[in-house]
């Protein structure tokens, strides 16, 4: 089994190295379903200027058009580096249940390519952080609330 892994994240990192020679940055993720390659994906933020435009993300977003669904259970995904938490959060949020990365926020560090500054800050309470995040409940009555309106939509 450890082969398998080491096989996909080979070509995560493959990833990564063709798109830094390509100027971008040296990011880039696979994702597997069934031991089939569902989609990849690379980091394109200078190519697009679009922050969120991650290795992890790209491949996710490909996935989840090809099967039709937000919910990528039983899904794998192999990056080359270690998932920031954006993309860590979207693996929870699409029911990917493994992730296995080749370099660390440690190794990345040096190359100013650690996101662990960002893990540190989002541990702290919201009122500790950087970013002013404020819980400001709206009044309103019970019939017009956002969250009820939506469930009597849906049904």
């Amino acid at each position: 089994m450890t082969q398998i892994h080491e096989y996909y994240l080979k070509m995560a990192v493959d990833l990564a190295l063709k798109n830094a020679e390509k100027g971008g940055r040296p990011f880039g993720a696979v994702l597997v379903k069934d031991d089939q390659v569902l989609a990849t994906g690379v980091n394109e933020i200078l190519a697009t200027n679009d922050p969120t435009c991650h290795a992890e993300l790209s491949a996710i977003r490909q996935a989840s058009q090809k099967l039709q669904s937000p919910r990528l259970e039983g899904c794998v995904i192999y990056a080359s580096g270690q998932p920031c938490p954006m993309c860590l959060s979207a693996m929870y949020l699409t029911g990917i249940q493994e992730a296995y990365f080749a370099y660390s926020n440690a190794d990345g560090e040096p190359y100013g390519l650690s996101t662990a500054p960002i893990y540190s800050e989002l541990q702290k309470p919201l009122d500790q952080q950087k970013i002013q995040i404020r819980y400001m409940p709206l009044e309103q009555n019970a019939s017009a609330h956002l969250y009820k309106q939506w469930k009597q939509i849906s049904k």
